[in-house]
């Protein structure tokens, strides 16, 4: 039903919600089940070379600590979105390119890459208008930024939610593989926390690990609430059922049938899920990420969760995805 506030707008899925609140607000397992496999079909996903498998990795809601207040214990700046970011959306020209947005900044008359991270650091005073926060912690707040959202607890116990606002349209690189190409870790410890144990030990290199990933994430302050984070379908995420794809080959809002394992695990972990987010480094067909929910045990999950799988998309009875 959350996904139905967002696809009910969609001829194509319009019955199918008017069907669904029909069945009101906590339908048993029986009749939910009906449902689906009266009113859907399941279409398997594949890669672009035609293979069925592919990986699926976690995600979670993270909490850090920050201050309003610039200190030395509040020394890393949480960045709303710069005036000169330009967000262009070039399918206007190319239409072949629909859905292709792309970051810039403009210099005279040209159009330029926007910074990457190492510039953004190095530029800090540049961008200090546009402080929002100050964490406590630079790897916590790097994690932040590669969940896309999370809540930041200041010194009084009061709590900020922030959620994505933009970025700066570098590609993501994964800096536990940097490491591990560096044999600075074996890959078996490129977890998140194997990553934060590393930062620790290795401060004075801090900095050149985070540049090792280009990518950037500006937030927003958003409202204050008990729900999960809101996802790219405008819709606030659910512990477990939950998941960001590739919309390019799944559409958002879209039930998914995921069929993979437990973290590090052989377990199999089968279950209906809802397609109601995005990520930068989710890209692919049989690609997803699976929203583990909010908090340290969320995140140990999410941290831990690089296991291949399959997944089919439910689609109406009588309907083609495009």
């Amino acid at each position: 039903m959350a996904s139905c506030r967002a696809l009910a707008r969609q001829p194509v899925w319009q019955p199918v919600c008017e069907a669904a609140r029909g069945l009101g607000e906590r339908p048993g397992a029986a009749a939910a089940r009906a449902f689906f496999e009266a009113r859907l079909v399941p279409w398997r996903v594949s890669n672009a070379d035609g293979s069925r498998e592919g990986l699926v990795t976690g995600y979670y809601e993270p909490l850090i600590k920050g201050s309003r207040s610039r200190s030395k214990a509040y020394a890393w700046p949480v960045l709303g979105v710069p005036d000169d970011l330009l967000n262009l959306d070039i399918s206007e020209v190319y239409p072949e390119l629909k859905g292709l947005r792309v970051r810039g900044r403009l210099v005279g008359n040209r159009v330029l890459p926007y910074y990457a991270r190492a510039d953004i650091d190095r530029l800090k005073e540049r961008f200090a208008g546009k402080t929002l926060l100050y964490a406590e912690d630079a790897v916590e707040l790097f994690f932040l930024q590669v969940q896309g959202s999370g809540r930041v607890q200041l010194p009084d116990g009061s709590i900020v939610r922030l959620a994505y606002a933009d970025t700066n349209g570098h590609p993501y690189q994964s800096i536990g593989r940097w490491l591990a190409d560096r044999g600075e870790l074996r890959v078996e410890q490129a977890s998140m926390e194997g990553i934060k144990n590393w930062a620790r030990a290795n401060p004075g290199r801090l900095q050149e690990m985070l540049n090792a990933n280009p990518s950037y994430i500006f937030f927003r302050e958003a409202p204050a609430g008990n729900g999960g984070p809101v996802g790219a379908l405008g819709q606030p995420l659910t512990e477990a059922r939950s998941m960001a794809v590739d919309p390019r080959s799944i559409p958002l809002g879209a039930p998914v049938f995921l069929a993979t394992s437990h973290p590090r695990s052989t377990q199999p972990l089968q279950r209906l899920m809802l397609a109601q987010d995005t990520g930068s480094a989710i890209k692919g067909g049989v690609r997803g990420d699976f929203y583990w929910g909010f908090g340290a045990e969320a995140g140990a999950l999410a941290g831990r969760m690089r296991q291949k799988g399959e997944m089919w998309v439910l689609w109406p009875r009588d309907q083609v995805p495009r």
